[in-house]
């Protein structure tokens, strides 16, 4: 997928969605996804650097007993921060989350959809267990690595970050979890499985297409030993 080589973003892309923006470290260094908004749906809310920054420290200062004396953070990875985190990772154990599960429940009318094609994606919404990836963002560079993150995950506001414990092959450890934010107007809850797997078929954006994500989420699953039944019954309902 091409990449915008400079801060202009053409008027037409409003209109196309034959342009797209690879998700990579270099994109989120730039700040281009926030730019592409800002120039194609500038009626978007979108959270100041100064708002992500106090998340940040926010969530660093609030840290549980214990963490500040690691290297670095964990992040609870469930979806596309399993197959392309774009930050450093020194560290990664399969693990499992409880008090939350995987599901499509925010959709998306730009990123992954436009408003033409809306898509879906994953959100860990309350109840249940999520089995997925910690991964270790070292302690060099911390504020840069989470910067980058929070460039990712926070820029609309649709996810809270959590401080959550994790049961891993190594032990309990705390780790960072980007969990719904059910006020958010993008927050859709549990819809009926022919609407998720409509929009799951149809939706494309800027980002890339909704099916696109499904597979690689389930396809790294699998290769981390990890089975989501409900994932592989979507994609499976996708494909035919």
């Amino acid at each position: 997928m091409s990449e915008p080589q400079s801060s202009d973003i053409s008027a037409d892309e409003k209109t196309s969605s034959q342009k797209s923006i690879a998700m990579t470290r270099e994109v989120l260094e730039q700040d281009l996804i926030r730019r592409h908004f800002e120039h194609v749906y500038p009626e978007v809310a979108l959270k100041s650097h100064q708002e992500l920054r106090s998340s940040i420290h926010h969530i660093l200062n609030t840290a549980p007993a214990g963490v500040r004396d690691g290297d670095g953070v964990y992040l609870f990875a469930y979806g596309s921060l399993i197959w392309n985190p774009c930050v450093e990772v020194a560290e990664r154990h399969t693990c499992r989350l409880y008090g939350y599960h995987r599901d499509f429940c925010l959709k998306l009318d730009h990123g992954r959809g436009t408003p033409e094609t809306p898509g879906l994606m994953l959100a860990l919404a309350p109840g249940g267990s999520c089995h997925g990836v910690a991964l270790r963002v070292p302690g060099d560079h911390l504020e840069r690595e989470l910067t980058l993150v929070w460039r990712r995950e926070m820029l609309t506001g649709a996810y809270r970050p959590r401080w959550i414990k994790l049961k891993t092959d190594v032990g309990p450890i705390w780790g960072i979890a980007f969990v719904i934010n059910p006020h958010h107007d993008r927050y859709i809850g549990r819809q009926p499985d022919e609407t998720v797997v409509h929009l799951l078929r149809t939706g494309r954006g800027v980002l890339g297409s909704c099916r696109e994500y499904l597979d690689n989420t389930v396809g790294d699953l699998h290769a981390l030993g990890i089975r989501d039944r409900r994932l592989e019954s979507l994609q499976r309902a996708v494909a035919s």
